[in-house]
């Protein structure tokens, strides 16, 4: 048995500014290729430029007229991000999609980001919260939509509100669903302010399931000398169609949070058995997701930690 194939419809982007993070490999390239193919303008912010170059050659050969541009980008630096955010705001074009999409996910001891930030926290949340904030002007210019992904890990998660940033105990996993949590609370936050502050601007999230990414795969920057076993197991069962997804397949809720017309605050993800996997489709939003007064506090707790400014 092989792998199914799945897609969505997308609309014509052509003239559209579209800006993905983690777009360099797995389902952040699917993401990118998938846009780029519709037409949108792909920026591709990176924090390993060869890594991206070979990413966007890789969407050149599927689609030769795509519209790519690289930039530098560290989530995990709050520096890196203002930089990028001010080299986008000097060029002036609007931006019409941006797709937080980055991560990182599980090193085996607590690290910290170049702002002493605990890793998975500062890189999936704070980094993305601090992205929107910097492109604010931009996003409201382009009536942009917003998507932010989380992870099927963040649907029996809680934030730890005495302990944000696990410097009492650290559990990988555990903190790892804590900042995609984070991430959806913030983009579902996100839709009510803009619209109670008349932005213009929707969002969205999506989760992609399961699929073989690098998340848990060999990664000696994050303290992982080898593959995983979890990892090995969703290769194996992604090759044969079962139960979990591909990168491709599961590109495709945040693509269509990204380009589904009434998209503004609602949720995405597979519809397969628990949703690991399956076709893309709006989904429930999990009770974690449902917090409003988690949403509204971690809004505060997040514009403090970065130093940004959503006003």
């Amino acid at each position: 048995m092989a792998a199914r194939r799945y897609d969505v419809e997308t609309p014509d982007l052509s003239g559209r500014r579209a800006v993905v993070t983690g777009a360099s490999d797995g389902v952040g390239l699917e993401i990118a290729a998938r846009l780029a193919a519709a037409g949108a303008e792909v920026v591709m912010p990176v924090r390993d430029q060869a890594k991206g170059a070979s990413a966007a050659a890789r969407v050149r050969d599927r689609h030769p007229g795509a519209e790519l541009t690289l930039h530098d980008l560290d989530l995990s630096s709050l520096a890196s991000v203002a930089a990028f955010t001010g080299k986008l705001l000097a060029d002036g074009a609007p931006v019409h999609l941006l797709v937080n999409n980055a991560g990182v996910m599980t090193p085996p001891e607590r690290r910290t980001t170049a702002d002493g930030f605990e890793l998975q926290l500062g890189t999936n949340h704070l980094g993305h919260v601090a992205l929107t904030a910097g492109l604010l002007p931009l996003l409201r210019a382009g009536q942009a939509r917003v998507v932010s992904q989380t992870s099927i890990a963040a649907r029996r998660a809680t934030i730890d509100w005495d302990d944000l940033d696990a410097e009492r105990s650290y559990d990988g996993m555990r903190v790892y669903a804590q900042s995609k949590l984070a991430c959806a609370l913030f983009g579902l936050e996100l839709a009510r302010r803009s619209r109670a502050a008349g932005w213009g601007i929707t969002s969205a999230v999506s989760h992609p399931g399961v699929a073989p990414t690098s998340l848990l795969a060999a990664r000696p920057e994050m303290g992982r000398a080898q593959d995983t076993r979890e990892v090995r197991v969703v290769r194996w069962l992604s090759a044969r169609g079962l139960l979990v997804g591909t990168p491709a397949s599961a590109a495709l809720p945040a693509v269509l949070a990204a380009t589904a017309p009434d998209a503004d605050g609602r949720f995405y993800g597979p519809r397969g058995l628990g949703g690991a996997g399956g076709a893309p489709a709006e989904r429930t939003p999990w009770a974690p997701l449902r917090s409003t007064g988690d949403a509204a506090r971690l809004w505060t707790t997040s514009e403090e930690l970065t130093g940004v400014r959503f006003a």
